[in-house]
């Protein structure tokens, strides 16, 4: 018998708590006077019990039971995974390198 929970998919935006990631849930819905596709963004933070999701990884969240203060949501599935994890370090680099002109 399927559960009646709802589910979400959303991007990883963190993954700095201990077995807690941060889902950002992106919805779009036209506006009512003026037509335009507005983007609204909702933050959530979902249990990862193997602490291995990275960031920007695609996830389905699944309501639950609350376990904390603020998390009231569990990663069911990882749907994608980045190809390439580039942590702050890694990212100013090829900004730095991006931004220098070659000299041939």
């Amino acid at each position: 018998m399927p559960n009646n929970r709802r589910r979400l998919q959303g991007r990883v935006v963190s993954n700095k708590m201990d077995k807690t990631v941060v889902v950002a849930i992106e919805r779009r819905s036209m506006h009512r006077l003026y037509k335009k596709v507005v983007t609204s963004t909702k933050k959530l933070m979902a249990h990862d019990e193997t602490n291995e999701i990275p960031m920007g990884a695609l996830v389905r969240v699944v309501e639950s039971k609350p376990l904390s203060k603020n998390k009231r949501w569990v990663v069911e599935q990882v749907l994608e995974t980045p190809d390439v994890v580039l942590g702050p370090v890694d990212a100013a680099l090829t900004t730095e390198e991006a931004e220098s002109p070659e000299e041939a």
